[in-house]
């Protein structure tokens, strides 16, 4: 039903628009997270230790100790920086990712329709609104024709509710038919509206913006979480040790706070955000330069943790392309007036224009008026058809395309010539067996039938009866040329591929064997309606093609394969596809995917292919191996240096090294690991999907650290024994050896491969050696006596050596022990040896 009120709508100009948007701001929710960058500064120092670090630092000054209070002072500032511009350039990076998929309006500018970003939306502007739309802003309707708006989540009401243009006063009620509401979506129809209010003044900004960023706990963030509480009870647990026995020991109060504080950061890999955000930021940078745009940085690892990525065919395996290949008409032969008819109804839609419809349009056909539009029963997924309502020759006529599955049943009748003949039984069964024929050669087909209607103002699916029949117009889609190879080598990587279409299963078949796909299994939307959930379960696990499925049904197989333990993704583009894409684990909208499927998506693929998104799953499995190799290290090498200290501070007679010292130590060393984002990962550690694992590193860090306190333990022998070292010389010997092994051992835990046959990157290396250069000069530079520090007798040099290679040769023992290179890719008999990914 096409409705107008009795209003023009010229639009705004330029500068109107700009005047106005200084008035009333930017179209943007608002913001509970946004800060400006000098806040986000400011909050890295309301970190509990970096309080107790600055406090220490005043109190050092304020006793005379001048160089100690610089020195913790700027090692907290030096921290603090590094962590918020590294944080901020990675920040900078998604949002400039962010911007290339960021939702456009259709506007009417300057007298022009235009498409701009939403952000520019001001009161007073003109929009122009089609199916598959997020409403920008709360709008009053000028024009309206068949428009359905889905606004659920602002009154609970599940069916979506029909909108009419009309004069009546705008009003921000939700149950007011002349108007529309920003975070709600248009279902069918078209519009034009005149924007009423923008951001925060919208009727429903406030709930709409709490929507859009109450995003659920991915298993990335579960993982840091978990992460982060194994840190935090290490580490009062060992603070809390050293505290009570500094202090049983009648030492210094303040300098046993400061010791224990110093373990405290010792142990904390503060620069873990930080590591991690730039490691995701590199990996969605590299997946932008592949056409693969993520929205949101821990998708990426959700991106390389998938095991089973379900998709439609379209798009994917095929270019979605679409050719008219041809039409049949009752009797099998050409049907042009079948395609005249197809032409209508395409044209006349308000819907969103399918990649049939496009190749319906684009077939030349000379002598086609277009009739007066009446009406519209738009599309759905249960019908399975659209039907438009025309008036041709003083007549009201009904045209209606569809799948013939949703047509056949409703046919009483055959178009023969300028006749009508009723159908028999032999004839339904004859056009039957046409399609399928059609469908089993790779043929996407429409059935196209009408009927006329007496004239009145409102039609509806009730009208959809006693159809006769014109005929059915099929459509190939070429195979994309790499679609097998993508396909094998998603599948080397761990990965099944899972087809879930609405379309014929017999077309969906032929499509994924022309791909190269073998099929494990098909089973139809109906074979769903009465199966239990157990049997679900079993079945989804064992099927590899759901065709003839509906919205709800592919939600349904989604949820199963996620509860028997699998890791999915789904890629969309439709109406549709968005529940699927909310019930998935990470949802990828496919090229071209309408508002509503890009924003309910994690990733965007800017162009089709699965090669594509394969490229984008390496990248996220890349990017979480980095991340791992950071947290390996703050719970092993660190765990057992600080472990060490804990011991050394029971037994020795002085702290085994100054808090001034452990600070500048660990400084070093986190410095040494700025350079891990930019490392090489091994294949193996590609070649299958990556989770999560606390068991794991709490393994590792049992199994390391202790290997690492022993190294250390006997360093302090030596030191004692055999050197008969000092205090002053025991804390530089064992801040060389202490910084040495911890820098060196990075090289080491990096790959789960032999250290020789795994490269890492240029900046690793440099870094690492930096660290540990300045850690051997320490000792020797004029900064030396400040620190604590004295020279080293050349000997202890010769202990160093063959002690560090003898740390890092049994942590690579250990490291075997715990992963053998086989476990990483388990259907590979021996060790891959080829060169590392860059």
């Amino acid at each position: 039903m096409a409705t107008t009120a009795n209003i023009s709508f010229p639009g705004l100009s330029s500068q109107e628009a700009t005047a106005r948007i200084e008035e009333f701001g930017p179209n943007e929710l608002p913001r509970k997270h946004g800060r400006q960058p000098w806040l986000d500064f400011l909050v890295l120092f309301t970190n509990p230790l970096a309080i107790i670090l600055l406090i220490a630092a005043a109190i050092s000054r304020l006793i005379g100790e001048t160089f100690d209070a610089t020195l913790i002072a700027a090692l907290v500032l030096l921290g603090a920086t590094i962590d918020f511009v590294q944080s901020y350039r990675s920040r900078k990076i998604i949002e400039h990712l962010r911007a290339k998929v960021a939702a456009t309006a259709s506007v009417q500018r300057d007298g022009t329709w235009q498409e701009l970003p939403r952000r520019v939306l001001v009161p007073g502007d003109i929009i122009r609104l089609s199916a598959g739309d997020l409403i920008p802003a709360d709008a009053r309707l000028f024009e309206a024709r068949d428009l359905f708006v889905q606004q659920a989540m602002l009154t609970g009401e599940s069916a979506p509710t029909e909108k009419t243009a009309s004069d009546t006063p705008a009003s921000q009620l939700p149950n007011a038919p002349n108007m529309i509401f920003v975070g709600t979506s248009v279902v069918s129809g078209t519009a034009i509206a005149e924007v009423i209010a923008t951001g925060s003044r919208t009727a429903f900004g406030d709930i709409a913006a709490q929507l859009s960023e109450r995003a659920p706990e991915t298993a990335f963030d579960i993982g840091l979480r978990r992460f982060g509480y194994l840190i935090t009870r290490f580490v009062f647990g060992l603070v809390l040790f050293v505290l009570l026995i500094s202090l049983a020991l009648h030492r210094p109060a303040f300098d046993s706070l400061l010791f224990a504080v110093s373990l405290a950061v010792g142990l904390t890999p503060e620069f873990l955000p930080m590591i991690t955000s730039v490691t995701l930021s590199r990996g969605a940078l590299a997946m932008a330069r592949k056409q693969v745009i993520v929205k949101r940085l821990p998708a990426i690892q959700n991106l390389g943790s998938i095991d089973i990525l379900c998709c439609d065919k379209t798009g994917t395996l095929t270019s979605g392309a679409l050719e008219l290949h041809g039409t049949l008409g009752p009797d099998g032969k050409t049907s042009p007036r079948a395609l005249a008819a197809a032409q209508i109804n395409s044209q006349q839609e308000t819907g969103i224009r399918s990649p049939l419809d496009t190749a319906i349009l684009a077939t030349p056909m000379s002598g086609l008026s277009m009739p007066r539009k009446l009406d519209e029963i738009p599309f759905d997924f249960q019908r399975r058809r659209l039907s438009v309502v025309v008036e041709r020759d003083g007549k009201s006529i009904l045209i209606c395309k569809g799948s013939p599955e949703g047509i056949l049943p409703l046919v009483t009748a055959i178009a023969s010539g300028d006749r009508e003949l009723p159908i028999t039984a032999e004839q339904k069964n004859f056009l039957t067996d046409l399609y399928k024929r059609e469908s089993a050669n790779g043929f996407r087909v429409l059935a196209v039938a009408e009927r006329q209607l007496d004239p009145r103002g409102i039609y509806t699916v009730a009208d959809e009866n006693n159809l006769t029949f014109l005929g059915y117009l099929s459509f190939s889609d070429p195979i994309l040329p790499d679609a097998a190879e993508t396909i094998q080598h998603l599948k080397e990587d761990g990965i099944e591929i899972k087809i879930l279409s609405g379309d014929s299963d017999l077309v969906t078949k032929y499509i994924c064997q022309d791909a190269g796909m073998p099929i494990s299994g098909v089973v139809l939307g109906d074979d769903l309606e009465n199966i239990s959930e157990p049997a679900l379960v079993h079945l989804v696990n064992e099927a590899n093609i759901f065709a003839r499925l509906s919205p709800a049904q592919k939600v349904r197989v989604l949820n199963a394969l996620r509860h028997s333990g699998h890791v999915v993704g789904f890629i969309g583009d439709g109406i549709n596809d968005s529940p699927a894409m909310h019930a998935a684990d990470i949802g990828i909208a496919a090229p071209h995917a309408v508002d509503i499927a890009q924003d309910a998506s994690d990733v965007v693929m800017l162009k089709p292919g699965l090669n594509v998104l394969h490229d984008g799953i390496v990248e996220g499995r890349r990017a979480f191996g980095n991340v791992m190799k950071y947290l390996l290290m703050g719970t092993s090498s660190n765990f057992g240096n600080v472990l060490s200290m804990a011991a050394a501070s029971v037994v020795l007679p002085f702290l085994p090294m100054l808090p001034t010292q452990i600070l500048l130590n660990n400084f070093l060393y986190d410095l040494s690991q700025l350079t891990i984002p930019t490392d090489n990962v091994d294949p193996e550690y590609i070649q299958k999907p990556q989770h999560w694992d606390i068991r794991t590193i709490r393994r590792f860090m049992v199994l390391v650290g202790p290997i690492s306190s022993l190294f250390d333990f006997l360093t302090f022998y030596v030191m004692l024994r055999v050197f008969h070292a000092g205090e002053v010389e025991f804390h530089t010997g064992w801040f060389v050896e202490s910084l040495a092994t911890q820098t060196l051992v990075l090289l080491i835990i990096r790959t789960m491969r032999s250290p020789l046959r795994s490269r890492p990157s240029n900046g690793l290396l440099i870094t690492v050696a930096v660290a540990v250069i300045a850690g051997l000069w320490l000792p020797y530079s004029r900064f030396a006596q400040r620190l604590g520090f004295v020279g080293l007798h050349a000997r202890y040099f010769i202990f160093l050596g063959l002690a560090t290679g003898a740390y890092l040769l049994f942590v690579e023992f250990a490291k075997r022990k715990l992963f053998p290179v086989r476990d990483l890719v388990p259907h590979l008999a021996t060790p891959v040896l080829a060169s590392p990914v860059h």
